[in-house]
């Protein structure tokens, strides 16, 4: 029976983020760990252990798992030599193989390497040799570069934003490299290139026209003779030479069809690359809103008697104020205080529940004590040129170490030392360092509930429906500055494809399709 070798390296970055990621910023786990830790989470090396498991005499080799704590900005180069170092060491030292499974992102990027993943494939085909089979999964943020295509066999991406698919991502992967292990395929990749970078509601693929390419996709891929398909729509805070939109399709030796089929993907989703913008409200409008709907709510309540302590129930007219500007998911800092400043500033007198990233502010907490007050400032403290500290004065009402286990998919997170402050009526759970915010756990793993407050501010462009969509009175999507903000003109982009949408106002689409195939399928 074969061997499987499994590796994985992810992390998604901000190159407009000005505060370098680092070694720290990572999970790393070794050998038989890798495979203890991820058959107890849902994510894309979990979903292949449970194909791989079910296979008798399989023999798996667990090498190295570096997986970012949460995204952020670009690698420091030492901590980028390091983890490929420790990743190649890897694989060098691992017992013979019969095929591979690696679990990547495919929008990393450090200081002096662009294309991360690209590289870790080319070198591992210098240790492994050329036959050795390699499939890899990715995200659909990332960019497909021509160096990933040309070191692995075959390629599976996520068919779901937002993502849900993880586990099946990681079980797709783990088919199809069972079967060209067997010898029963031969994989043939066409790649075309699109020169659009988008955002939106039109993104969900359940809801938006987005789910039109991803229905194409999955069709292709459960065709006979199709084998993987797919959209990548990259990560537009990652400024790299590959950054664009690209369709691939992955075909049993039929290079015709797969540049055929890649081609039609790609002219079906430029015909609504326009549509896949963000609407987005400033933060004097968003700050009128806001008051607009506590007074609302005032207007409509029952004279004093008329209702039994209603404040004590869930309160149903939430709003969300999305700032995915400072999504930490995808790269943002997370230390933005714009939202809190505008509302401080104009006297909003509802109840906020606010993430922040602040790592003074949570070690002057804990000198404190539950139950004490610190005179602190927050915000500004890692994207210093964006955002200005914010002077408050807050009681501390709960301590943590910021370790917990995501709402999603039971991943471990860590938040670093973590304080729950209440400024007036404003609640901010203040994390040490940044943590994924595209879930509720952050705010449940720290006492509280967002439907008990008049605002909740979300940093994550979109999170999976049940989390706020379906219960917050509204979603309103804030121009606030920030590293990961949807106003993509707004960042400066200077290493990626120009013409490009909607950077430019003259970007044209003129389909081609790129055939890649590994020389021993030819």
């Amino acid at each position: 029976m074969p061997n499987i070798l499994i590796a994985e390296c992810k992390q998604e970055v901000s190159t407009f983020n000005p505060h370098l990621s680092g070694y720290e910023d990572f999970a790393v786990r070794r050998g038989e760990e890798l495979l203890r830790y991820h058959r107890g989470v849902r994510n894309e090396v979990g979903g292949a252990l449970n194909v791989f498991d079910a296979v008798p005499g399989l023999q798996l080799i667990p090498t190295y798992s570096a997986f970012f704590i949460t995204s952020g900005g670009t690698l420091a180069t030492p901590a980028w030599h390091r983890i490929a170092d420790e990743f190649l060491s890897s694989i060098r030292s691992a017992p013979p193989s019969d095929a591979v499974y690696f679990c990547m992102h495919g929008a990393m990027a450090s200081e002096d390497e662009p294309d991360p993943e690209g590289h870790l494939l080319a070198e591992t085909r210098k240790i492994l040799g050329e036959d050795i089979p390699i499939v890899v999964s990715l995200d659909l943020h990332g960019m497909l570069t021509d160096r990933m295509l040309e070191h692995s066999d075959a390629i599976v991406a996520y068919h779901t934003y937002p993502h849900i698919d993880f586990f099946e991502t990681g079980q797709r992967a783990a088919r199809l490299l069972l079967r060209v292990l067997a010898g029963g395929v031969r994989p043939v990749t066409a790649k075309v290139a699109i020169p659009a970078l988008v955002r939106g509601d039109e993104l969900i693929t359940a809801t938006g026209r987005f789910g039109q390419s991803i229905q194409v996709a999955r069709a292709l891929e459960n065709s006979p003779g199709g084998l993987s398909a797919g959209m990548f729509i990259g990560n537009p805070f990652t400024d790299v030479p590959a950054l664009q939109s690209y369709s691939f399709v992955v075909t049993n030796n039929n290079p015709e069809r797969a540049e055929r089929e890649a081609i039609q993907m790609a002219e079906g989703f430029w015909a609504n690359h326009e549509r896949m913008q963000v609407p987005l409200v400033g933060l004097d409008e968003m700050a009128r809103i806001a008051a607009a709907r506590i007074a609302a709510q005032a207007f409509a309540m029952p004279s004093e008697g008329g209702q039994a302590d209603a404040s004590a129930q869930p309160r149903p007219a939430t709003i969300a104020l999305v700032d995915a500007a400072d999504a930490t998911s995808s790269g943002a800092s997370g230390d933005s205080n714009a939202i809190l400043r505008k509302l401080i500033e104009t006297g909003y007198n509802g109840r906020a529940l606010i993430p922040i990233v602040d790592a003074p502010a949570v070690r002057q907490a804990f000198e404190a004590g539950v139950g004490g007050m610190i005179a602190t400032n927050v915000g500004g403290t890692l994207d210093a040129k964006r955002f200005q500290p914010l002077p408050i004065v807050a009681t501390v009402r709960l301590l943590s170490d910021g370790r917990f286990r995501s709402e999603s998919f039971g991943e471990e997170w860590f938040a670093g030392r973590t304080a729950v402050l209440e400024v007036d009526r404003h609640t901010l759970v203040v994390s040490s360092r940044p943590v994924n915010l595209y879930d509720r756990s952050f705010f449940y793993a720290h006492g509280q509930d967002p439907k008990r407050f008049d605002a909740v501010v979300v940093k994550s462009p979109h999170c999976q429906h049940r989390m706020y969509a379906a219960w917050c009175a509204c979603m309103l999507n804030v121009d606030a500055p920030g590293s990961s903000s949807a106003n993509l003109r707004s960042l400066g982009h200077t290493r990626c494809p120009r013409p490009i949408f909607p950077l430019d106002q003259n970007a044209a689409f003129i389909p081609q399709a790129k055939l890649f195939q590994r020389a021993r399928y030819r």
